[in-house]
């Protein structure tokens, strides 16, 4: 399995988070693992190591239904931030969420590479192929 330097998960509940970082440390596949509450938390880490790649990470597991800053939101504001950021980061969409309409939505970004629903698991790491060996 490919191991990521850093992933980092940008979910309003902690449970979530809890269960994402669990499946994620079972896998082997992050070194580090940045767990941000909030679509503003998540983007104001990435704000203040836009320019640090070293430090910015490799898969971001995104939350659509967030308070305050959606997912979608995030999107929006993820690609206004850099260039490089979007060349280096890459966005999954892990969500509660089976909606036809975001799914559509997600599909359409170019910043996402894959839609999860909830909960993780390891099977489904191990089963995204940019993370297969």
């Amino acid at each position: 399995m490919y191991k990521c330097t850093t992933v980092m998960l940008v979910d309003d509940n902690e449970t979530d988070n809890l269960i994402t970082k669990r499946m994620l440390e079972l896998s082997g596949m992050a070194q580090q693992i940045i767990s941000k509450s909030s679509g503003l938390a998540g983007l104001d880490y990435l704000r203040q190591h836009k320019d640090n790649p070293d430090l910015l990470p490799d898969i971001i597991f995104l939350d659509i239904n967030m308070p305050l800053i959606s997912g979608f939101d995030f999107l929006a504001q993820f690609h206004t931030l850099s260039l490089t950021l979007g060349k280096l980061c890459r966005v999954i969409i892990l969500t509660s969420s089976d909606s036809t309409q975001d799914i559509s939505q997600m599909e359409c970004n170019e910043h996402v590479s894959h839609f999860i629903t909830k909960p993780l698991s390891v099977q489904m790491l191990r089963s995204l192929p940019e993370l297969a060996a």
